[in-house]
């Protein structure tokens, strides 16, 4: 799949238009808290939420309002979620009223999301403050998408969008994203938000599918804490303006607009969770040789989300026999003989385990390859030509302290 890197996330595809303001939800008035996303036109549009059984208020709505297929507007505040309050539902539809009548769309082409302390009583105020003003100053530009991706940050570090440029049927078209998360990330739907917009030509059907496909391989492969959220929602809208003959069947255009969802779906995993709550390190693990592709990514996803590997890298200790603990207690029916394990990143590699044996390599060497930001962990299982990836962080002391007084 061939791509290019281009600036704009969310307001990169054509037709597409966001902003960010302060509407309440949060004390401090220089903080963003409420976004919306605008198109032009009704877009195909699919959704993937939570697996929670407790589930916000706006995942209903969404439900409900993706049910044809089609949406034009997207809003999402932070700071305070709705989710677990009697109104919830209400709220939601009657917020989604107001952007609607913001807009000049119908209410039920607006997808509602939110995200923040979980059970606080919620009203419209902040809502009907927010949303005209937000409506008001729409941008299709790179600073709309970037105020709208601060806006829906909550214990986030830093904003997180992505976008690329790419071909189908002769075309250019644009694939943007932007994200929220950096807790209560954990297996399937990692917790966290985002907001996907292409130009894209791809009928409300397929474009569900792609989504369906792409998210085992990358979101479900994420995880800070093992805490999977209530309000995961994850959002895809192609506005067709890109002008390329509709992809309606599977084939080799559908093949490259999946491509490029997984692609960008990889660099959105690599930043929520290299901004993960107190980390200090990205931990990519990377499995190879596996017998099956479900295997390579269970695998994966066991070593990220070990609570003892997680600690060692954080102390940049090369405690390699976590690494071989957490592959040995993966579910699956698969042979540990032959597994070998390297350790990577900018500073060099490691070569710490052959056949499930220590393998001799310096520990200071080892340290100093732990002591990047970003590191790799690299599994071969030795026993097929399957592959799978996962991301994950280091768990660090301010880990417990931001948790710690969260609703401080």
């Amino acid at each position: 799949m061939e791509y290019t890197v281009i600036p704009g996330g969310v307001c990169a595809a054509k037709g597409f238009a966001a902003a960010g303001v302060h509407a309440g939800f949060r004390a401090n008035p220089n903080k963003l808290d409420l976004a919306i996303i605008k198109a032009e036109v009704r877009c195909a549009a699919a959704g993937v939420f939570t697996t929670n059984k407790v589930y916000g208020a706006p995942i209903k709505v969404d439900r409900a309002h993706l049910a044809d297929g089609y949406a034009q507007a997207v809003l999402v505040n932070s700071g305070n979620a709705n989710t677990c309050a009697a109104n919830g539902v209400d709220l939601a539809n009657a917020c989604c009223t107001l952007v609607g009548e913001a807009l000049g769309i119908p209410a039920e082409d607006v997808l509602p999301a939110s995200t923040g302390v979980i059970g606080q009583p919620m009203t419209i105020d902040p809502f009907a403050k927010g949303i005209p003003e937000a409506a008001a100053l729409l941008e299709a530009s790179v600073t709309g998408s970037l105020k709208a991706a601060m806006a829906i940050m909550t214990t986030d570090t830093y904003p997180k969008e992505y976008a690329i440029e790419f071909e189908l049927g002769g075309k250019t078209c644009r694939l943007g994203a932007i994200g929220k998360g950096s807790g209560m990330i954990a297996p399937n739907m990692a917790t966290m938000l985002a907001f996907y917009t292409t130009d894209a030509a791809v009928s409300p059907a397929l474009l569900k599918q792609a989504l369906q496909t792409v998210v085992p391989t990358t979101y479900n492969q994420m995880s800070v804490d093992l805490d999977t959220s209530t309000n995961d929602t994850l959002l895809l809208l192609a506005s067709g303006l890109a002008g390329n003959a509709p992809v309606e069947t599977e084939g080799a255009e559908y093949d490259k607009f999946v491509a490029a969802l997984h692609a960008v779906a990889e660099h959105m995993c690599a930043l929520h969770a290299s901004d993960g709550e107190g980390a200090t390190h990205l931990i990519t693990c990377q499995v190879t040789g596996a017998p099956d592709h479900a295997t390579a990514r269970a695998v994966a996803k066991s070593v990220v989300c070990s609570n003892l590997f997680k600690a060692a890298v954080f102390g940049r200790d090369a405690n390699w026999g976590r690494i071989l603990c957490a592959i040995g207690y993966t579910p699956g029916d698969f042979s540990i003989e032959h597994v070998s394990v390297r350790l990577a990143s900018e500073y060099g590699e490691v070569f710490v385990c052959e056949n499930a044996a220590y393998h001799p390599y310096s520990e200071e060497e080892a340290s100093k390859v732990l002591s990047a930001h970003d590191i790799l962990v690299k599994v071969d299982m030795g026993c097929g030509d399957a592959e799978g990836k996962a991301w994950g962080c280091d768990l660090t002391y301010d880990y417990v302290r931001i948790n710690g007084d969260y609703r401080s």
